[in-house]
């Protein structure tokens, strides 16, 4: 009976081993997948070759990333999760070793031997622009990549409503009014015309390719240099964009926000325009002198303007944004999807494993350049 009972123990325990091993497989091709299908990017060197780097035993986790603690906690069992703003995080501040969805200067004050943060988001300016961050030479990693194919459909989908005139016509639908007559050039033909891609990243590399599909001549502006995907035309450094934005039909902004790209959407920059160009917006506000937008729709220096981001953000109920003619607004929702956050949890996950083992990491920011 006992040799029996010492099998069945070791059955158990050689199934449970084994069961914790396909997870893990499943959990590293899940990984490849991912980092196959949105052409993720590694770092050349290992993280352990970095100053300070250790295996860390303390994590803290923030925004959507709180609520996979627990899923962190049973793949790691060694590593100890602690949810951003608990008492028991405050009080462990001073030994976290890495930070999952949170990045600001209370927490860098108090958690200073934090050597790495996973950001849960593309866009990291709020995080890069604390101090802390800089003079601490602390590892950045973001999720580059994974929305954009999404926000490159919302942004193709925004300038379709504007050239068929989806606004006007969902307005009078909601006024239950048959309305036939449309305003001159609101119902514009894409194919064969030109859209200027202004920052060409993860998300405008993708608006590029849709628009492409469409029938479109796509030019582009990047700071990194002038090389580019073969469906765009041209690439432009950043200071050919006065040139390259007379000549569009169709202006996208998927710029990361930078002291550089703040408020380059200006007066001047509209006046460039064609007055039957319009512009999207899917990366920020902060990119856009909103006061100059809206003098430029007044005025129709530009045709219109379709806003998944605005500065202010939320916008206020009054703001004349809201009632400007030829302007479609989305509350900053062009990353959501039917998708959910598997891939961003996938990335986390394996940014996690590759941290704790030493492995070049996925998706690391220039913290320099913000982005």
């Amino acid at each position: 009976m006992k040799d029996r009972v010492l099998r069945v123990s070791v059955s158990v325990g050689a199934f449970v081993i084994a069961l914790a091993s396909l997870n893990v497989k499943a959990a590293e091709n899940a990984a490849s997948g991912v980092i196959e299908h949105y052409g993720l990017e590694q770092a050349e060197a290992p993280v352990k070759e970095r100053k300070g780097w250790r295996k860390p035993k303390r994590i803290v986790v923030g925004g959507f990333a709180s609520q996979m603690g627990p899923a962190f906690q049973s793949a790691m069992p060694d590593i100890e999760f602690l949810v951003a703003g608990t008492p028991e995080a405050k009080a462990k501040a001073a030994s976290i070793d890495a930070a999952i969805g949170i990045c600001n200067a209370e927490l860098l004050t108090t958690a200073k031997n934090i050597q790495w943060i996973q950001m849960v988001t593309s866009g990291v300016e709020n995080c890069v622009s604390v101090p802390a961050v800089k003079e601490r030479n602390i590892l950045v990693t973001n999720m580059r990549r994974i929305s954009g194919p999404i926000i490159a459909e919302h942004a193709i989908g925004m300038t379709m409503g504007l050239t068929r005139g989806l606004d006007l016509f969902i307005k009078a639908q909601g006024e239950g009014q048959w309305r036939r007559e449309t305003p001159p050039g609101r119902m514009a033909v894409v194919d064969g015309k030109t859209m200027l891609v202004v920052g060409l990243g993860g998300i405008g590399s993708e608006v590029a390719k849709r628009a492409h599909a469409l029938g479109m001549k796509v030019t582009a502006t990047r700071a990194s240099g002038r090389t580019g995907p073969e469906f765009v035309s041209y690439v432009g450094l950043p200071d050919e964009l006065p040139k390259l934005i007379a000549e569009a039909d169709f202006v996208v902004n998927t710029a990361p926000l930078t002291p550089q790209t703040k408020g380059i959407f200006n007066a001047d920059l509209f006046a460039k325009m064609k007055p039957s160009a319009y512009f999207v917006n899917v990366a920020r506000g902060g990119s856009v002198v909103t006061a100059d937008l809206v003098d430029a729709l007044k005025n129709k220096k530009i045709a219109g303007a379709a806003l998944d981001v605005t500065d202010p953000e939320p916008l206020p109920p009054d703001h004349p944004l809201w009632k400007t003619p030829n302007v479609i607004i989305t509350p900053h929702i062009a990353s959501d999807s039917d998708l959910g956050q598997d891939a961003q949890i996938q990335v986390v996950r394996e940014n996690l494993r590759r941290y704790a083992a030493g492995e070049p990491m996925l998706s690391v920011v220039d913290v320099s350049r913000g982005y």
